[in-house]
């Protein structure tokens, strides 16, 4: 064989061997990002639910998604773990930067804040609508003489 035939096999296992290094050293960094967990860090798992580090086993992490709410994860289902400055602004919306010290106003989530002229509205969309056949038999196209039921 010519080394004109083997040059695109030797590329090719090269190409190969360089994106198995790259994947490996992935891996390693995230194990130890996993291995590097402590009880009170806030990670996101793979899922993209947020939470705190309760309690770390072997191959298992107690994370609490609520306040006293516990779920038990497998160590792999951690997709990454947050500093406390991230972890905060994300969950809680929290912006510690100093330069920055305005107050925002919350607003609540629930109707105990609408007032009564926003009670009416929201009374006054909730009329009834018929959605009876009757509705679609009318709307829908008259046969004329020369076409059939039959198709």
């Amino acid at each position: 064989m010519s080394l004109v035939t083997l040059l695109p096999f030797i590329v090719l296992i090269g190409a190969m061997f360089l994106m198995t290094r790259s994947a490996k050293r992935k891996q390693q960094a995230a194990a130890t990002m996993r291995n590097e967990m402590a009880p009170g860090s806030g990670v996101r798992t793979i899922g993209g639910m947020y939470a705190t580090v309760k309690e770390v086993n072997d191959d298992s992490v107690l994370l609490e998604v609520a306040p006293g709410v516990h779920a038990l994860y497998a160590k792999n289902s951690i997709g990454a773990v947050l500093g406390d400055e991230e972890y905060q602004r994300i969950v809680n919306g929290a912006d510690h930067s100093a330069d920055e010290d305005i107050d925002t106003p919350v607003v609540p989530d629930d109707a105990s804040s609408l007032t009564e002229a926003d009670k009416s509205a929201d009374a006054s969309d909730d009329a009834r609508i018929d959605l009876d056949k009757k509705d679609v038999e009318d709307a829908a196209p008259k046969k004329t003489d020369g076409e059939s039921d039959a198709k």
